[in-house]
């Protein structure tokens, strides 16, 4: 596991673009937590608000998808089948619920928390999994629905986002989204090229259509 390196806190003018163009920009940049866990973002799903069949936001505004619709720089937090978080960084102005699923980190710092927050119930313990996969990547980094609504720009956050430096790839595989029924057409799925971290593609979907998550995940990638 890499050492995390010091790095620019993303404010406002970041999380303020479009989401397909502030997508792939993400790659390689740095998800971090306040007691030291941290993760290079290697693989990420953009949803594109009322226009996206495939978002949460597709019907409009709910108390559950609320925090979609607040100004980019926000961590929008939602349970899949109830049970495992999913972690989506809100884009773009108020009220245009675009957001970006974290589907995979490359582990950086923290290591011991991460381990102790996912191997408790785990057979098979391989460091390449801690966060590799949406569901894997919310325990293993330590969040939950508790952080919904959360503003990464605020200093006082205990989650960030940091540039260290490292720039995204400019060859980023582009596919299509994980386990969706609407919107297969549309290759909103940046991940960095041969990158050991990056889920399957057959993996959990954690961005349903609305009203129902659709059961078509590989649980062991949770």
């Amino acid at each position: 596991m890499n050492r995390p390196r010091g790095g620019r806190r993303l404010g406002r003018d970041f999380f303020g673009q479009p989401v397909l163009d502030a997508a792939p920009l993400l790659l390689n940049k740095v998800l971090v937590a306040a007691d030291g866990r941290s993760g290079r973002i290697v693989e990420v799903e953009a949803y594109h608000g009322e226009q996206d069949p495939a978002s949460h936001a597709y019907r409009g505004r709910t108390p559950r998808n609320a925090t979609m619709f607040l100004p980019g720089g926000h961590l929008y937090v939602y349970l899949s089948y109830g049970i495992h978080s999913c972690a989506n960084l809100v884009f773009g102005p108020e009220g245009d619920a675009q957001a970006v699923l974290l589907r995979a980190l490359e582990p950086l710092g923290g290591a011991e928390l991460m381990r102790a927050a996912r191997w408790r119930q785990q057979h098979r313990q391989d460091d390449r999994d801690l966060c590799r996969g949406p569901g894997r990547l919310c325990e293993a980094m330590g969040i939950g629905r508790s952080l919904d609504g959360m503003d990464l720009t605020d200093r006082g956050a205990s989650l960030w986002v940091t540039d260290d430096g490292i720039d995204p790839p400019n060859d980023a595989s582009r596919t299509a989204r994980v386990g969706i029924s609407a919107g297969q057409d549309r290759l909103w799925r940046f991940s960095v090229p041969g990158h050991a971290a990056v889920s399957r593609s057959a993996g959990l979907k954690c961005v349903a259509i609305w009203g129902q998550e659709l059961p078509l995940a590989e649980r062991n990638l949770l």
